[in-house]
């Protein structure tokens, strides 16, 4: 095999293997970055998979030892074969099998024999193909576990390792020196996937560190790849492509470090709708989960989701350029009266807030252009642009120093070959010296642009887009990247010094309330009463109308039954309601009446808590009645979110305008709902075993005046 690839800078692909080959490895390691390689199922076909496998080891130009595996053949490309894996010499670091099904599972316990330090699995039919297929693939994830082997698959594509030269995949593979230009990583469940971003990222001359198709996940999982990525320490962004995150813990933890390690994770996750959900369950074997549980809680350790291919490809080509962005609004630079107006409506559209810039940032814009012309944020240079290109560097420099502003956008029409390179000279040194995203689209759809202007931009790594709207959802990926950092220094802690149950289950409401009492949630004045004359006491004391309310666990839907009576205006009318609650009821067991003060009009609420075996605790809130599920207005938030980010996202509810001033009626009390909602996160992480707590309604008050748990159910595990 050849010595190594000479990368245009002058550093050695080997010479950086050697280095790595004298760290401690992991199984992990050994498979990725292998001194010895074995392929069973090799061929001199060049045609064939297995052809293609020892071309790629060829043209990587592995220097390390490789090995045949061939029962046929006794040498292959002047390289000898054994047999079996049986036969391989002791210690492997990788092995690929690309032989069919039926053969896996006895060369996978012969790779542990051997003390092989990872495998690949090309062969599908396993946890995709069915229950039998499942119990095979967890039989080979089980012994590889035991013997401490790293098991990339089944049903994968393998991976190519440009960074440290090495392509273990069936997909012809070629070299791409990475020099020293930023990098991303690839990592995708699926192999169609993993090739067609990485072919995006090159095409967009987007240096690729790694590319891997883990494919089913029975050993080696999403969360292994982030941690090996992170720890490598090489990769200036991941971009991500899942279909079920396993271990959602490891994930979670893994989606951790690469926050605090600076490294963005861009994921695409299809199962938004019931056929997407379908989809990738057929095809990774995949037992589908909530979907959205997952998004809400790998959001809240700054995973950066996205919906489609286009917003994954335009995302991480921002943030693997500009990693740390900062909180704030967008800024942008046009020389087009047409793309200012249409900014200001695709903003809209897309939720993406345009900067309202300071009375200095807009002096000092005005200074740069003629008298006469609108000086505002997004801001249109006019035909000055033509003239003077160097505006363009000056408004972004600008707009860049204003504090409001988190990036900038530069869409315009690009003119001639000589205003493109002019564009260029002036906005590229803005966007090498600057930490927030300043970004270039040019108009045009696929018109041909000037090949220096292409270089250049390339060359010094600024984001260029073809389309303004592609630009500006990237931006939004980038800001909600930029809010999950920000959230993570902001949290609850979990509430301390609370007291639980003794037993599991379904709690009756006056115990509910007594709970969120306890956690400071308001709730009506009022008390349990087990005989009419207690009621009427308590009624005296909290003063008419009243509520009575038929309290045991096992009227959980006590209106069904008729175990609610409302405005109860008296004594008299007192004791007629419970008379006739008593009959409703039919002598089934209670453990008394709730008399509760008859609640002002508000707003309807609704505010729940759920902890999911795997996802751990989540808050959602949204509009009460029939609103939540006609507008779908709700919203699933972290059980650790604190006070500011559940007001941000309060206002965000499809319907929120109903929280403000709205047909004579004042604005409700959101700061109140986002009390009850960080008070509700903080008890179900207090380690009580909450399963559940339901707040419906919450009636939500005047501005100042409160929102009050008319309602309450929690459960609680065994």
């Amino acid at each position: 095999m050849s010595e190594g690839i000479e990368s245009p800078d002058g550093s050695d692909v080997v010479a950086d293997r050697q280095k790595a080959e004298a760290e401690p490895r992991t199984s992990l390691a050994r498979l990725l970055r292998p001194r010895s390689v074995a392929i069973a199922g090799a061929s001199p076909d060049p045609a064939t998979m297995g052809g293609v496998i020892l071309a790629n080891c060829e043209r990587f130009g592995f220097s390390g030892d490789i090995h045949l595996i061939s029962p046929t053949r006794d040498e292959i490309n002047g390289l000898r074969c054994v047999r079996s894996v049986d036969d391989l010499p002791e210690g492997v670091d990788a092995l690929v099998l690309n032989v069919p099904r039926a053969a896996i599972l006895p060369a996978v316990e012969a790779a542990a024999r051997r003390g092989v330090g990872g495998a690949i699995i090309f062969a599908s039919g396993f946890a995709e193909g069915g229950a039998q297929g499942r119990r095979e693939q967890d039989r080979i994830a089980a012994i590889c576990r035991e013997a401490g082997m790293a098991l990339m698959g089944p049903n994968c594509m393998g991976y190519v390792n440009y960074g440290d030269g090495m392509a273990l995949t069936f997909e012809p593979a070629h070299p791409q020196p990475l020099g020293t230009r930023r990098s991303v990583a690839v990592v995708a469940q699926s192999g169609a996937m993993a090739s067609s971003i990485r072919a995006a990222m090159q095409g967009r001359g987007i240096s690729v560190r790694l590319q891997a198709a883990t494919g089913n996940e029975a050993v080696v999982r999403a969360s292994d790849m982030i941690d090996f990525l992170v720890e490598d320490g090489k990769a200036d962004a991941i971009a991500l492509y899942c279909e079920q995150v396993r271990e959602p813990v490891a994930f979670l933890a893994a989606a951790r470090r690469a926050r605090a390690a600076g490294v963005p994770v861009v994921m695409l996750h299809p199962g938004r709708s019931k056929r997407g959900q379908e989809a990738a369950q057929s095809h990774t074997g995949a037992m589908v989960g909530d979907y959205a549980l997952m998004r809400a809680a790998v959001e809240n350790e700054a995973v950066v989701m996205v919906d489609t291919m286009d917003e994954l490809f335009d995302a991480v080509v921002v943030l693997h350029r500009f990693p740390k962005p900062v909180p704030g609004d967008l800024g942008v630079i046009t020389n087009s009266g047409a793309l200012r107006g249409t900014a200001f409506d695709f903003a809209e559209d897309i939720g993406l807030p345009i900067a309202t810039v300071s009375k200095e940032t807009l002096e000092r814009l005005a200074a740069l252009l003629p008298e006469g012309m609108e000086i505002d944020n997004p801001l249109d240079v006019g035909t000055t642009g033509f003239a003077k290109a160097d505006i363009f560097g000056l408004a972004t420099a600008a707009m860049l120093a204003d504090p409001a502003v988190s990036g900038v956008l530069l869409p315009m029409a690009g003119g001639g070959p000589t205003q493109q390179r002019a564009k260029a000279e002036a906005i590229i040194p803005e966007a090498l010296g600057s930490a927030k995203p300043v970004v270039v689209a040019i108009t045009g759809d696929v018109s041909p642009l000037d090949p220096d202007f292409m270089a250049a931009m390339r060359d010094s790594e600024t984001p260029l887009f073809r389309s303004p709207e592609r630009a500006m959802r990237a931006f939004g990926a980038v800001r909600r990247y930029a809010a999950a950092l920000e959230g993570a220094r902001d949290r609850t802690p979990p509430a301390a010094g609370l007291t639980g149950w003794d037993k599991g289950g379904v709690k009756p409401e006056y115990l509910g309330k007594a709970f969120l009492r306890s956690i400071g949630v308001r709730v009506p004045e009022g008390d349990l009463a087990t005989t009419v004359q207690e009621a009427v006491c308590i009624a005296a004391d909290i003063g008419f109308p009243v509520v009575l309310k038929a309290q045991a666990a096992a009227l959980s839907h006590k209106s069904d039954v008729g175990g609610v009576l409302l405005n109860i205006g008296g004594e008299t009318a007192l004791r007629e309601a419970w008379d006739r609650l008593m009959a409703n009821l039919d002598g089934a067991p209670i453990d008394g009446v709730l008399v509760e003060r008859m609640s002002v009009p508000g707003l309807e609420l609704v505010v729940g808590a759920r902890h999911h075996p795997e996802w751990g605790p989540s808050v959602m809130v949204g509009l009460g009645g029939v609103l939540i599920e006609a507008l779908d207005a709700a919203e699933l938030l972290p059980a650790d979110i604190s006070h500011a980010r559940a007001v941000q996202r309060i206002l965000s509810l499809r319907g929120a305008k109903l929280l403000g001033a709205f047909r004579g009626r004042p604005p409700r009390d959101i700061d109140a709902v986002a009390d009850v909602v960080v008070k509700v996160g903080a008890a179900m992480r207090a380690g009580l075993g909450i399963q559940e707590i339901d707040i419906n309604p919450l009636m939500v008050l005047a501005e100042g005046e409160g929102a009050v748990a008319l309602d309450a159910l929690i459960v609680t595990g065994a």
